[in-house]
Order: C-alpha cells, then structure tokens, then sequence
C-alpha cells in the first residue's frame, strides 16, 4: 500500500473531511519530512507508511475538535500536528514553536514550499515567548506532563481558552497533579481518539483556563 493509498483510506475511516487537493498537501509535507529527515533527523520514525500513520493520521485524529481561531502548537518538532492542523483548516491561523533550530528552520520550508500564509513558526523556549496576542487554544503532542504543559505555557492563553494535550492511555496521575496545582484549570473533556491503522488508545485532555 502507498502513503497516499493509506491516507485516503484513513480518512475515510476516520470520518474526516479532508478533501483529495487537502490530502496531496499533506502527502507534500510528508515527502519533506522524509527528505529531510535524512540529513536533520527530525522524526525517530522511519518507514514511510508508518510516518502516513504515526505522524498524518494521528495529528488529523483531533480535527474534528479544533475549533478556534487561533492555536498555538508547543514543541511542534517537525510539525506536528500544527503542520497538519495549518494544512487542513486555511482559517485557523496556526504558531508552532520548539526550542530546536533545525526543526524550526524545516517548519519555515515547508511554510514556503507549501504557501502555508497562515502558519507561523517560532524558534524559542515557550516559557519566554511572548507574542502581540494570546491564542484561542494551544496543543501539544508529547510534549510534557500536564501540569508542567500548563504551568509554562499559562501566560499564552486566553481566559477561558482551551488546552488540548494528545495523550496515550487516560494520563490519570497527571490529571490529579494539575487538580492539585490549580484551581483555575478545569478538565473539560477526555475524548477517545480513533486513528485508523492503529492499535494504541490515544485521548485528547481538554483543560479550560478559568483565569
């Protein structure tokens, strides 16, 4: 099977609304992180169709549950998901950061290389970044325990803005270390993530910032 054979069958199964133009974009920005991978090693994820699932259809397991105008994406890496989510919603203005140079230099390639006009890329530590705006939501993917997410990345967030943090198993622990670190952090959902070709529970943690 091709990346672009499981891509579309993925989203299919998925129930995504991820048009075929969408969908070769996407495959666009595959073909980059592979090539580049091979110089900057920017994934430890090598075989091109565990990439499609891994990397693709596991960032697009939370679009459905994107709703804001504006996102920021905490240690993006390659760009994941804030590549992905900037691909597919052109009216969600996407920042993605991480402290990595050279991940930053290959998120502004495919920038241009794709005409993303509406992803941002920043190269700093996320606890010293300070933008003109604060964002509507900002995401991670494996960045950190919760309450560490929550706490450096806090004065980014708008007041009642979402944390949406893409977890394996229900992360019950660090569920109870935010509650008892914060009163202004409310758990608003825990949504099981279906990602096609994967046998792996993965949730998204919806944190609401009450102030």
């Amino acid at each position: 099977m091709t990346q672009a054979a499981l891509l579309a069958a993925g989203v299919i199964d998925m129930r995504l609304d991820v048009s075929a133009e969408t969908q070769l974009k996407l495959l666009a920005y595959l073909a980059l992180l592979q090539k580049w991978n091979k110089v900057y090693n920017l994934t430890a994820v090598r075989d091109p169709l565990d990439m499609a699932t891994l990397h693709l259809l596991d960032s697009l397991s939370v679009l459905p549950h994107v709703k804001s105008k504006t996102l920021l994406d905490v240690g993006s890496g390659g760009g994941l998901p804030g590549v992905v989510l900037a691909i597919c919603l052109p009216a969600l203005q996407v920042t993605t950061i991480d402290t990595v140079q050279k991940k930053a230099i290959f998120m502004r390639q495919v920038k241009g290389e794709l005409g993303l006009d509406n992803l941002q890329v920043v190269h700093a530590r996320v606890e010293n970044f300070k933008p003109a705006e604060k964002f509507e939501a900002i995401i991670s993917r494996a960045f950190s325990e919760l309450a560490l997410f929550v706490k450096l990345t806090q004065h980014l967030l708008v007041e009642n803005g979402q944390w949406l943090a893409m977890k394996g198993q229900v992360p019950h622990h660090e569920l109870a270390m935010v509650a008892l670190e914060s009163l202004k952090i409310k758990v608003q959902q825990i949504i099981p993530l279906t990602v096609a070709d994967l046998d792996a529970e993965r949730h998204l943690v919806v944190l609401e910032n009450n102030g």
